[in-house]
């Protein structure tokens, strides 16, 4: 008996050093010498200082940048921490209207999801796109000039006669929908060929500069035939700040 247990723990003590241990260790080598930048999170670096990873979204708000996709990841999106979606079907009500609530502190009525509705006319707006509505945007701004979005989402969710927001042009579902993570770095050539104008005219550059631009960092489908085109955010607002400077 005393053999059996002895030839156990010998085994056990031999695997825990295997692939606790040697393997690990192997993998991490040869993963820095081989692959040293996917290895440490495909970071980029501006001077020195990181400033993100190519792989994982942030957020932009500028107009002189280029937007990425929403996101519901965390409590105020792009947080790779609480990478998720917003877990939302194709026939929920909220997800296409929006939903508010009331602050528990200011007691005031906030947005508590902005729904692809309410997205759509931020970007059509934003974006200089021309569109239909059936009432004029202007009675849901508030005092600053702002759009209201408490207003839009209890427009959007009137049952007797809801606000009907319709662009004239097709509009990219990348643009108005987050993704399974929350976090996806890279837009659709679409969706920043739309943008361009309002970048271009916030760093006082040609839409064609903008434009070419986007096809330099334009990614094709993997191995030709996989995915989609994809545009990364960060490594394309990058380009453009040494590039095109806003002036």
């Amino acid at each position: 008996m005393l053999k059996e247990l002895k030839t156990g723990l010998l085994m056990m003590v031999a695997l825990t050093v295997i692939t606790g241990l040697v393997y690990p260790a192997v993998m991490t080598g040869l993963a820095q010498v081989f692959f040293k930048d996917q290895a440490n999170g495909s970071l980029v670096s501006v001077n020195g200082q990181v400033v993100g990873s190519r792989l994982i979204g942030q957020n932009f708000t500028k107009p002189e940048y280029f937007h990425p996709r929403p996101s519901a990841a965390g409590a105020n999106g792009y947080d790779p921490t609480a990478s998720g979606g917003s877990n939302l079907g194709p026939t929920s009500a909220k997800l296409f209207n929006g939903t508010t609530k009331v602050d528990d502190k200011t007691k005031a009525e906030v947005v508590d999801f902005d729904g692809i509705k309410d997205r759509l006319v931020h970007y059509c707006v934003d974006n200089g796109i021309a569109y239909e509505s059936s009432k004029p945007l202007d009675s849901f701004k508030d005092a600053k000039g702002d759009l209201d979005d408490v207003k839009l989402i209890k427009a959007f969710s009137n049952d007797t006669a809801p606000l009907v927001f319709t662009p004239k042009v097709s509009i990219p579902a990348d643009a108005v929908t987050g993704s399974a993570s929350g976090l996806d770095p890279d837009i659709s050539p679409a969706n920043a060929e739309l943008q361009a104008g309002r970048v271009a005219k916030a760093r006082g550059a040609s839409v064609e500069q903008v434009k070419a631009a986007i096809a330099a960092h334009t990614a094709g489908r993997t191995f030709g035939i996989l995915g989609e085109p994809t545009v990364n955010v960060l490594e394309l607002n990058l380009a453009l700040d040494d590039q095109l400077r806003k002036k």
